[in-house]
C-alpha cells in the first residue's frame, strides 16, 4: 500500500462519523500490504475479487459478497483481477449482530447501490437529510444480509499450522489424516482433536473448505471447470461440481454472477 493511501485511511477514520465510504481501485496481483483500522470496515468490489488473509483465517470475497472485518484485525488483501473497490468505515456499534467477529455477507442488489452512492456523500461538509437517510437504509440492510461460509480459520498450533499451510499450497493432496498426522510427528487422534479444538471443524471439513477457497480462485481466473476440479483434488468436474452446489447452492459458472 502507498502512503497516500494510508494517508486516506487515516483521514477516514478521523471523520466523526458513524459511517464513511471511499473507493480505490487496485490492478491485479496488487496487495495492501499487512494493516489494521481502528474502526469495523466493509470491504467490497464492484468489480475483481480479493483475496484476504487475517490473523483469524483467510477469505475469497467476489463481488456479489462483501467482507465485514472487526476493529484491530491485522489482514492483507491481494487482487485477482482488476478490482474497484469500497470500502465503509463503521463504528463497531452500529451494528452489533457484526461488530464481533469476520465474516462474508451477501449483497444485495440495494446494498450494492447504496455503498456506491455512500462513496459520494462529501467528506468536508456535514451530511445532507438523503445523506442521513441514504446512511441509515445502508446499516439497516447490513444487518438483515445473510452470511456465507467462505472463512478458512487459521489454527494457532504450529504443527497443526504447518499441516494447513500445506494443505492450502497443494490443495489436490490425496493424503489422508493418518498421513499428515504422521509427517507432523502426531499421532491421528491428536490431529483430529487439535483441528475440532483449533478450528472449530474437523480435518475433512478443513480441507474442503481450503479446497473451495481454491476453486473459488481459479474460477475467478478463468480457469476451466476440468483443471479448477482436478487442481484442487477432484477426479471429474462432476464431483466437484457436486460439491460446490452443496455449499453454496449454485453451479461453479455461476457463482460469480
Amino acid at each position: 500500500m502507498t502512503s497516500r493511501a494510508l494517508n486516506d485511511h487515516k483521514d477516514f477514520h478521523d471523520i466523526p462519523r458513524r459511517l464513511v465510504a471511499m473507493e480505490n481501485h487496485w490492478p491485479s496481483h496488487a496487495s495492501t500490504g499487512w494493516h489494521s483500522h481502528p474502526r469495523g470496515q466493509l470491504l467490497y468490489a464492484i468489480k475483481g475479487v480479493m483475496l484476504v488473509q487475517s490473523d483469524a483465517g483467510a477469505w475469497v470475497v467476489p463481488p456479489n459478497r462483501a467482507l465485514w472485518m472487526v476493529a484491530g484485525l491485522h489482514h492483507n488483501v491481494t487482487m485477482s483481477g482488476d478490482v474497484e473497490m469500497r470500502t465503509a468505515y463503521i463504528e463497531g456499534e452500529v451494528i452489533p449482530d457484526l461488530s464481533e467477529q469476520a465474516c462474508v455477507i451477501n449483497v444485495s442488489p440495494l446494498l450494492r447501490e447504496l455503498l456506491v452512492e455512500a462513496v459520494k456523500i462529501p467528506l468536508d461538509s456535514e451530511p445532507s437529510a438523503r445523506d442521513e437517510r441514504l446512511i441509515g437504509l445502508l446499516i439497516d440492510e447490513l444487518k438483515v444480509s445473510s452470511t456465507v461460509a467462505l472463512h478458512l480459520p487459521i489454527p494457532a498450533d504450529p504443527r497443526l499450522k504447518k499441516i494447513c499451510d500445506a494443505l492450502i499450497e497443494q490443495p489436490a493432496s490425496q493424503a489422508g489424516a493418518a498421513d499428515w498426522a504422521k509427517a507432523a510427528g502426531l499421532g491421528e487422534r491428536t490431529l483430529h482433536r487439535l483441528f475440532s479444538r483449533e478450528t472449530g471443524m474437523t480435518f475433512s471439513q478443513w480441507r474442503e473448505q481450503a479446497r473451495l477457497l481454491s476453486a473459488l480462485k481459479d474460477i475467478a481466473a478463468g480457469k476451466k471447470g476440468i483443471e479448477v476440479a482436478l487442481n484442487c483434488g477432484y477426479s471429474s468436474q462432476s464431483a466437484f461440481s457436486a460439491m460446490f452446489r452443496r455449499h453454496f447452492g449454485t453451479a461453479p459458472s455461476t457463482f460469480y454472477r
